[in-house]
Formats: structure tokens, sequence, C-alpha cells
């Protein structure tokens, strides 16, 4: 199902961007790690993105690339903490990526810093214990919007001489991918002729690396049915896609998961199958 994403995000936008912020994400960092690494990936506009290690690493440990959402208004990678340090006490190389936001820049400039983010990410990888092969990319709401484009939309990791192959993989939590931009998105996302090309599931062609899509039936703020197309889509052009869906789990349920497991036992080890730590942890324990 096609909704207006505008109306649903507003209330939560004002929540976070209020005195309560800071609460909000002290609470949820409060037991995280701070990142091993920082490090600056592009230098003009100072993005930078910090780097969460596992303990006694291989050298050939997968990583993972997290945007965060925030309608894409809000956010830093600081706030998500939470995300990395989990990640790297599942066995992963995770890596945080700040992008510009409105009103600093809309579509599609956001996504080229994200570009920018997967190219660092596979050049320094293997610095940090990571395989530059086993890069994956993932993202919360708004940062799966970016996730999912950058690996149906070709054009714009060609822009950085990569392709969506190059990836192993992509992560979508609670993602829009098919969604009607109105109110304050239509500034966002600029002039009504490239809308479409927000949308990852117009760009779906079987040339796609395989997807993990994770939502719950119970959001209101950006709905299943995006998810459920896009993983359609995939299937249709032959493409590996896996649909978890969360029964009454609501928007904000699939990053809950990062900082309190139970509230949603099923993302971890959904991510940590999609990975292949599982199997690896089971080759090693035959070895």
């Amino acid at each position: 199902m096609r909704r207006s994403i505008h109306a649903c995000v507003a209330a939560t936008l004002a929540l976070l961007v209020s005195g309560c912020q800071s609460a909000f994400f002290g609470f949820v960092n409060r037991d995280s790690t701070q990142p091993d690494a920082t490090a600056v990936y592009d230098t003009t506009r100072g993005l930078a993105l910090d780097i969460y290690r596992p303990q006694n690493a291989a050298p050939d440990t997968p990583v993972v690339l997290f945007f965060y959402g925030g309608s894409w208004q809000y956010g830093t990678r600081a706030q998500y903490r939470f995300v990395g340090s989990r990640l790297a006490q599942n066995g992963v190389v995770a890596v945080v990526a700040d992008y510009r936001t409105w009103p600093a820049a809309g579509f599609p400039a956001f996504m080229g810093d994200a570009a920018h983010a997967v190219r660092w990410t596979v050049d320094h990888a293997a610095e940090y214990g990571g395989d530059p092969k086993r890069v994956f990319i993932a993202g919360h709401s708004a940062g799966a919007q970016i996730a999912a484009l950058l690996g149906t939309d070709a054009r714009h990791l060609a822009a950085v001489d990569l392709k969506p192959k190059d990836l192993a993989g992509v992560i979508g939590l609670s993602g829009p991918y098919d969604f009607v931009i109105s109110g304050k998105l239509e500034d966002i996302f600029g002039p009504r002729s490239q809308w479409p090309e927000a949308m990852a599931v117009r760009f779906v062609d079987g040339d796609e690396p395989p997807f993990l899509l994770i939502h719950g039936d119970g959001d209101r703020t950006v709905d299943v049915g995006n998810s459920r197309k896009l993983d359609f889509a995939l299937r249709r052009k032959g493409v590996a896609s896996t649909l978890e869906i969360i029964s009454g789990g609501n928007h904000f349920v699939t990053a809950a998961a990062f900082y309190d497991p139970e509230r949603a036992p099923e993302v971890l080890p959904a991510i940590r199958t999609f990975i292949g730590l599982d199997q690896a942890e089971a080759d090693t324990r035959t070895k």
C-alpha cells in the first residue's frame, strides 16, 4: 500500500527534536560502548563515520554500514552508538555514517553522501579487520530508503565506481520503498518530476544483491506494505529476498532491538543468519 508518511512522522519528529531527544538517546545508549575509531569519509563536507570492532575479529569479518533514520531531516551517528555497539557484540565490524540532512541537503544529494560512505567502507574495511568483499549496508526508516536505493538504482554507486552487486547484501528496517511524498517531504525530494527516482521498487531489475527486509505489521509511520512490495519486486526478478514481519511491531521496534533485543527477538537472529554469522560459527565448531 502506498501512503503518505508525512503526517505520521510529524509527531514523532517533534518529540525527537524537543528536549526529550537528549534523554531518549541517553537512555538507549546507556550501555553502549564508544566507537573504536572515527574517520572522515568526505573531507570537503566534513562528513564522518564511526567504526566499532568486535573482540577477536578474524581478518574476514563481515562489515555492516548503517544509515540512521530521521525523516531525512534529523539524526547524528553519535546518537546511534547502540546500533554500532550491538552489531560489534554480534561479531560484525560496524560502521555508522553521518550524511547530510535537510535543510543542508535534499534528494538526491544525500544519496551521494551515502555512496561515498560505501566507497570508504569498501576501501578501508580491511584496516579494521573487515572483509571488503563482505560489506553489507543497512538502515532504519529513512536510512533504509537510502540503503535500498543504493542496492537497486545502480547510478548512485556507479558514481563511486561500484555497483550494487559489489555489496554482500542490503538490510532494510521499517523502510519506505514506495511512498507518497507530501508536506515537508516535497521540499526534501525536490521537483515532482524526480520523486519516482526515490522509490527503490522502481529500479529492481534482477541485478541486486540479496535483501533482508524486517518490518512490523503494526507500523503506523511507514506501512508494512512498503517492505512487502519491495520483497515481491525482488523475488519476481529472481533476487534472493527475505521478509521478516514482526507481529504487532511498530515503526521503532526494529531499531529498539539493538538496545533491548527482547523488544523484538526476531531482529538480531535474522540479521545474523542473513550475514552468515551463525553458519560461520557452526563451521568453526566442526573444525
